[in-house]
């Protein structure tokens, strides 16, 4: 199961407001004023541990960093900071 348009908007409708913590009660996700089912628990567990919110947060953040240097020479130097979380992942390019 994935998040589609409407779970982030719930995400980011949850951040912050004092809503409650993310939870997970075997195959479900409780958020806020609702509930996603249909995880498998260990999935669920991890969502619940790694608050949508703030993933989203992060992703908007690092297009921002990517959409300020869309027109800089390619790699450049925040572009490799950016991605070095990722330099075990058997498709980084090796000259990275």
């Amino acid at each position: 199961m994935s998040l589609g348009p409407a779970h982030h908007t719930e995400a980011r409708h949850c951040d912050g407001d004092g809503c409650g913590e993310w939870s997970a009660h075997g195959p479900t996700v409780d958020f806020c004023q609702m509930d996603l089912s249909g995880f498998h628990s260990t999935i669920a567990l991890h969502v619940a541990l790694h608050d949508p919110a703030r993933v989203l947060r992060e992703i908007e953040a690092r297009r921002r960093i990517l959409d300020r240097h869309a027109h800089d020479p390619w790699p450049y130097a925040g572009s490799l900071d950016l991605a070095s979380p990722y330099t075990s992942h058997p498709d980084f390019p090796a000259q990275a």
